[in-house]
């Protein structure tokens, strides 16, 4: 349906009481003379948006318009003509909303396009706002009164948008609402996404009959990556990709694309190629380019992360999407402040190719529920994104219900449809739609909290990072009261409303994990796990017993499970953590007693070893509290002043496994009188031993009991597993053991 045949056919009608010098009346006093039109081929969307706009004028002024073709049109009747326009000029993803002789058009360049455009106008004009599914805010009104003049033309340069939030995901109409794809990734293999060398070319396949198949890494060969310049591999990835595309037939694009670690290949041929290249994207390019020649009709994605992120010299061929990835940048700040070799990068790769897509990243993955000021460098990222020519964003949340999770879904969407919307005005429509009255104290703590850490310039906010972190920065003992408190008016002013209620302590969840997590470290004399009782005995500090109740409430209200993308559930944290109030509830006769260290340990925790006994128990990350020991062993000896007796010793490791943490194989305990002749108390095994299935995320206690012999000094030799084994991501690197409190009673 062309637009310009549309006005030839229609400029005679004759609209009576429906447009006047400065308005056209859609709706006056619960009556209409409007009916909405059709082509006579109009697709089933084309249809399925009629309908669309049909029902939301009928939610806000209760009358139901008629729907009709063209050829069965009233000729006294005004007119909502809604259909696409096939205009090379505008292009597939254009809208266009106009009045003109006493009609309204509504059109887009793809049906896609049109039901951006229905939604648009129905936001724009109409004033319908989408907080979240089933949050909508839709006027009241018996009439409804268009100002003119209006011509409104749109074309969104971000054309493919996601939010990897499950509000989209499981919500096809909101995901419309916002204009954003309903799936991570839209038209591709589904078995083939990112990180595939491993679905080409599995390890337990091909390892140990081809080990030249993969990456040269030092003196010998691992499964880590594969050896990109071996024609073996190239005509097996060609063939696992083009039985992909046979078994998915509807996909046009697949991924082929690096494992997730750093460890490739540097064999001869490889590394020369890299050496010419001036990246280890060389490789990688010229591998995918042959890939790609051989399905020219098809979209292969690849990686330009980590060790590839730097661009080469070679072009990727036209059907080669690049998929740059930002995992390293500071989120304290815009990407082109805090991260200028990403944006550097990302011009580099657009002097070799118009085909790029980003995979941004706005959430804290170790630690979903934390606060994580990063809300304001979200408009001038997807800024810099589309002023480079990126096309399709990725902006990877957390999928699962995180800190604010709505409130950055919502404002995410937005700016990818539209980055020149003011963000503060995004911020109050929201706060203010979504919680209603206790809005206003919401967007003060966002505001609060983001000034706080404008405040520490040279704090860097990782996505892999740790509330622990910010205890003495925007995450202050006297600034966590401070949100507090906000959040305490907040619950005050929607007390009454238990659907308003759960939204807001929702959103408290952020502040009473921090809060959680500033007792679990001891950071001051209120934030604490137990308090005095005042007859030389403690208990669970009230507070705690508090938080953790409304904290188990909430999460089970709204259904949120899980705490990091490692896995580690709700349920679980709320178990380690009254663990960790049981520990801190327990006589400790090493508390606060001197620690010397027989191995070094490294980075973490300040290299301290008296936070093996300074009574501040770590959380299930290794930056919370966590002494690290990388490629060797836990030696420690504890000093408990005088020769008394002792009935247990224990310990408590870490396990983190994709990020190389792993328990120690056995710990060993060991007593003496005189720091000299150490007799052995027992050796406790890993009873979880690492194995592809292993959990991702765990704490373990290597307990001895029964010991009853007096002492003075206690040895704790733990055992580091040394390097993982071959067919981790990490292979040939050192492993990791990180530790916490020593118990002694």
């Amino acid at each position: 349906m062309k637009l310009r045949i549309l006005i030839t056919l229609f400029v005679f009608c004759l609209v009576l009481n429906s447009c006047s010098d400065n308005s056209l009346q859609l709706v006056e006093n619960g009556k209409s003379n409007y009916e909405i039109v059709i082509n006579e081929d109009a697709t089933e969307s084309v249809h399925a948006s009629a309908e669309l706009l049909r029902s939301y004028l009928k939610k806000i002024s209760g009358v139901q318009l008629n729907i009709v073709t063209e050829s069965s049109q009233g000729a006294d009747k005004g007119k909502i003509f809604i259909g696409n326009i096939d205009d090379a000029e505008w292009g597939m993803h254009w809208i266009g909303i106009k009045a003109s002789d006493g009609n309204l058009y509504i059109n887009g360049g793809s049906d896609a396009a049109l039901n951006n455009a229905v939604y648009g106008f129905l936001e724009r004009y109409l004033g319908c706002k989408w907080y979240a599914p089933k949050v909508e805010e839709i006027p009241n009104s018996t009439s409804i009164a268009l100002a003119l003049p209006l011509d409104y033309s749109y074309t969104p340069e971000i054309t493919t948008r996601t939010v990897h939030s499950r509000l989209f995901y499981e919500n096809k109409d909101y995901a419309d609402q916002q204009k954003v794809t309903y799936r991570a990734f839209p038209r591709y293999v589904p078995i083939a996404r990112v990180h595939t060398f491993q679905h080409f070319l599995p390890e337990e396949s091909f390892f140990e009959p081809h080990p030249e198949y993969y990456a040269w890494r030092g003196d010998k060969r691992l499964p880590t990556q594969l050896c990109l310049t071996n024609e073996a591999v190239l005509q097996i990835v060609k063939d696992s990709v083009r039985a992909m595309f046979q078994r998915y037939p509807e996909a046009s694009v697949i991924s082929v694309s690096q494992d997730d670690n750093q460890q490739y290949c540097q064999c001869p041929n490889c590394s020369k190629i890299d050496e010419e290249e001036g990246s280890p994207a060389g490789t990688m390019i010229r591998f995918v380019n042959k890939v790609a020649e051989a399905f020219p009709d098809k979209t292969i994605s690849t990686l330009a992360y980590q060790h590839t992120r730097k661009p080469c010299k070679t072009h990727p061929v036209d059907n080669v999407l690049i998929t740059l990835c930002s995992i390293e940048c500071d989120r304290s700040g815009p990407i082109e402040e805090k991260c200028a070799d990403f944006a550097d990068d990302l011009k580099g790769w657009g002097k070799l190719t118009d085909n790029i897509r980003i995979w941004d990243y706005t959430t804290q993955f170790t630690n979903f529920l934390a606060p994580f000021p990063n809300i304001q460098t979200l408009k001038p990222n997807i800024e810099l994104f589309k002023d480079n020519g990126a096309k399709w964003v990725f902006e990877q949340h957390s999928n699962n219900p995180s800190e604010l999770f709505e409130l950055r879904s919502y404002i995410t969407a937005k700016l990818l449809w539209d980055p020149s919307l003011d963000l503060d005005a995004l911020l109050t429509e929201f706060t203010n739609g979504y919680y209603k009255e206790a809005g206003i104290y919401v967007k003060q703590y966002v505001d609060k909290i983001h000034a706080a850490l404008k405040k520490d310039p040279d704090f860097f906010l990782f996505l892999y990072g740790d509330p622990s972190q910010a205890f003495d920065s925007y995450l202050s003992a006297n600034l966590l009261k401070e949100y507090s408190a906000l959040f305490d008016k907040a619950e005050k002013e929607v007390a009454d409303s238990p659907e308003l209620l759960l939204r807001v302590r929702t959103a408290r969840l952020g502040v009473d994990y921090a809060v959680l997590e500033a007792c679990r470290k001891g950071i001051s004399n209120e934030y604490t796990l137990v308090v005095n009782t005042g007859d030389d005995g403690v208990q669970v500090n009230p507070m705690v017993h508090g938080i953790l109740k409304k904290f188990k409430e909430t999460t089970k209200a709204g259904n949120i499970t899980l705490m990091n993308e490692m896995g580690f559930t709700v349920s679980e944290y709320l178990e380690t953590y009254s663990k960790a109030l049981q520990v801190a509830s327990q006589p400790n006769k090493a508390l606060g007693k001197k620690v010397t260290l027989l191995s070094k340990p490294k980075k973490y925790a300040n290299e301290d070893p008296q936070v093996l006994t300074d009574g501040a128990l770590g959380g299930n990350g290794f930056y919370a509290n966590w002494l690290g020991f990388e490629g060797n062993d836990l030696e420690a000896i504890v000093d408990l002043g005088h020769v008394q007796r002792i009935n247990m010793v224990s310990m408590a490791f870490l396990q983190v496994t994709n990020h190389v943490v792993f328990y120690p194989t056995h710990v060993t305990y060991y007593g003496a009188t005189d720091n000299k002749k150490f007799v052995a108390l027992g050796t406790v095994e890993n009873k979880a031993p690492l194995t592809k299935n292993s959990k991702v995320n765990d704490i373990q206690y290597f307990d001895v009991d029964d010991i009853d012999k007096e002492f003075r000094y206690i040895k704790i030799k733990a055992k580091n597993m040394g390097s993982p084994p071959y067919w981790h991501h990490a292979a040939g690197t050192p492993s990791w053991i990180f530790a916490d409190e020593i118990l002694i009673n």
